[in-house]
């Protein structure tokens, strides 16, 4: 099944949304990371401030 045969049985909504969701997928996943490691240092920050007080 080609791509114009999808976008024929499923509408052209729902083949841009897969296809979107493909390509962004690894983007999203470095954005999660890079939430997560912005936690663990503010977190380490935080820690760091209250010892020095």
């Amino acid at each position: 099944m080609n791509i114009f045969e999808y976008i024929a049985n499923l509408g052209f909504p729902v083949v841009i949304t897969c296809y979107l969701l493909i390509v962004f997928e690894e983007k999203i996943d470095r954005l999660d990371n890079s939430i997560k490691d912005l936690i663990r240092t503010i977190e380490r920050v935080d820690k760091n401030k209250e010892e020095a007080e």
